[in-house]
């Protein structure tokens, strides 16, 4: 390393991990690093240069060390969210299969809108030893490669030509993710050979720099014309999604809809906006929410969408809605505000729920609310039958309410694939604001116990008295689970519900429900497996160094629970559901799914007949 007053010589990869340890971001008054650190797995495409340079600052970023590409980016996911996006990790894989393992994770960031630096090796810029090992090779543009596959699933994307172009493009990428519009993966492909050369860099790029998360204000204009719909509403409703909580206006959202008394349903993502008990919170929407939320839906005639994508899940497909309701989006990004023609206001949510406040002199009609609030003490009597155990099947709703009972306020909930975050939608009471991850954007199975293990790590560096509970069916511990062993390592502790319907149950009731025979989905229902068998996940985790131990009821399950919460380190509780009774059959909203529109089985027929007759109250577009 050569330096002059001006400059200091460094490779691409020295100076990428300097530039990153010396963001930082201040949070309610305190400043602290803008990366938490990051997740690595080393190969030979980023070991010797990338992971040179990471060896030097230990203290400053920490590297996790991974088990699976995939799981360290599912991991940084969960730890942004903990966050609230305003620090995020980094994952730096190898070449060829290491990079190409932490697509689904990009993909999961990208629908979330979550940040997540990659940096991921490359092949050689001069192509001088090509091809070389896991090179993939197309023979028409030998620019064209692996990493270009993550150009969809990024809201920013570079390939390091050469050192001096980290100048721009490690600015740009933090902005990207810092940006409430915009944010989301960003990925940078380091070619081997460039990672290890020099540049005389300035010394002023090293700077440090304290980044804050810009509030867009609203147009006054946007205002004013959504003030002016919103005093013409006979049965007004907010959806309050995720964006609620990113911008921190879960206060302003309170008191605007008590000040004007209006009720608030909840999207998943926004789950853990309003705590259960709040009097104007009406329940979660759509296709796996409340009866009680749904009702109101369909009856109101002016719908404020606040940071929210209106996904279907929240929309029902576009049928929650009566056709002629209006509907006003409050959103940072224009993309999602615009949606379904609404009446955009574009800004902050913090901002612009205050704008609107500062204008509207109404109040919704008191037999609206009463009509509301009505509908959600009916959905709170279904849910706490629904949770109830006694003489019946296990069920997940059970299990959801054992644990609700006797967690902390502030313990961290996550879910993520199957049939479980419909039920924590549905059936969780919230105890505190911003406690509930159901991961629903993309739904990715195994995100469960990896992005409760980035959480943990998050939560640990605020709360580390409180806990991280993830609850995962068996169909998900197979596919990603190693992150037990990691959280055993590094000493996150979690506590994991491990909930065993012996396969895919929820897709087998999908499959069912559309009048297909049970095919693939149970272990019970493969006709390539003679003689099927369940797992032992209690010797397995145990295996990875947790504690663990199964249980044969839901009162089991309560004693268990109380003993993983006094434990020291990650333990997994297993118990068996049934994969067809007690799934909870009330709070959905019609889902548009793919059915045949030709079939010899008449079963198949008449459950497309069916399926398809709610279509009729779809909004198309406006």
């Amino acid at each position: 390393m050569t330096t002059s007053s001006d400059t200091i010589q460094l490779t691409t990869a020295q100076a990428i991990i300097r530039w990153l340890s010396n963001q930082f971001i201040e949070i309610d008054g305190t400043e602290m690093r803008l990366f938490g650190g990051g997740f690595g797995i080393f190969g030979h495409g980023n070991v010797t240069c990338l992971g040179e340079a990471l060896n030097g600052v230990q203290d400053e970023l920490p590297l996790y060390r991974g088990q699976n590409e995939q799981s360290m980016g599912f991991a940084a996911a969960g730890y942004a969210k903990q966050w609230l996006r305003q620090r995020f990790m980094f994952c730096t894989a190898s070449a060829g299969p290491g990079t190409a393992n932490l697509l689904t994770a990009a993909g999961l960031a990208h629908a979330n809108r979550l940040p997540m630096l990659m940096l991921c090796g490359d092949t050689f810029l001069t192509r001088l030893p090509d091809p070389v090992l896991q090179q993939m090779e197309h023979f028409g543009d030998p620019t064209f490669g692996v990493n270009d596959a993550f150009k969809p699933v990024s809201r920013y994307w570079d390939r390091i030509c050469h050192p001096a172009q980290v100048i721009q493009s490690l600015p740009n990428a933090i902005a990207t993710m810092l940006d409430p519009a915009d944010c989301g993966p960003a990925f940078i492909g380091l070619p081997q050979d460039v990672q290890g050369w020099t540049y005389d860099y300035p010394v002023t790029f090293f700077d440090k720099k304290v980044h804050r998360i810009r509030r867009q204000a609203p147009d006054s204009l946007e205002i004013s014309d959504a003030i002016a719909l919103l005093k013409t509403a006979k049965r007004p409703m907010i959806i309050a999604g995720g964006g609620v909580q990113y911008s921190q206006a879960v206060n302003e959202l309170g008191s605007f809809a008590q000040a004007h008394h209006i009720p608030v349903v909840e999207t998943i993502a926004g789950r853990a906006n309003l705590l259960a008990t709040h009097p104007l919170n009406i329940g979660p929407i759509g296709v796996t929410g409340s009866d009680s939320a749904n009702a109101i839906a369909e009856q109101a005639d002016v719908i404020v969408a606040i940071g929210t994508r209106l996904q279907d899940f929240t929309t029902g497909s576009w049928t929650a809605f009566d056709k002629k309701a209006k509907l006003i989006s409050l959103n940072a990004g224009r993309h999602d505000a615009g949606k379904h023609m609404s009446l955009s206001v574009v800004g902050d949510a913090k901002l612009s729920l205050a704008a609107l406040a500062q204008g509207l002199d109404y109040t919704a009609p008191a037999e609206w609310l009463s009509f509301a609030q009505a509908e959600r003490k009916k959905w709170d009597s279904y849910v706490a039958d629904n949770v109830a155990h006694g003489n019946r099947p296990n069920s997940y709703a059970q299990a959801i309410g054992v644990v609700n009972e006797l967690c902390d306020p502030r313990d961290r909930v996550v879910a993520a694939a199957g049939g479980l975050p419909a039920e924590v939608t549905a059936n969780w009471r919230t105890l505190d604001i911003g406690t509930v991850d159901v991961e629903f954007g993309f739904s990715c199975m195994g995100y469960e116990i990896a992005g409760a293990w980035g959480a943990r790590i998050a939560q640990a560096e605020r709360e580390p008295d409180k806990d991280t509970i993830t609850f995962c069916g068996d169909g998900s511990y197979m596919m990603l689970n190693s992150d037990i062993y990691s959280s055993v390592l590094s000493r996150k502790k979690m506590i994991v519900l491990v909930l065993d319907n012996g396969g895919f149950a929820v897709i087998n009731k999908l499959q069912n429900n559309t009048g297909n025979e049970s095919f693939n989905n149970l272990l019970e229902d493969c006709p390539t497996i003679p003689d099927p068998f369940g797992v032992d996940f209690v010797a397995h985790a145990r295996s990875m160094g947790a504690t663990s131990e199964k249980v044969a009821n839901p009162f089991e399950l309560g004693e268990a629970f109380k003993r993983a919460k006094a434990s020291d380190k990650t333990y997994v509780i297993v118990m068996d559901v049934d994969p067809y009774e007690g799934w909870t059959t009330q709070g959905h909203a019609w889902w548009e799914v793919g059915t045949p529109h030709i079939t010899e089985n008449a079963r198949v027929r008449d459950a497309h007949v069916e399926w398809e007759a709610s279509r009729s109250k779809q909004r198309r577009g406006v």
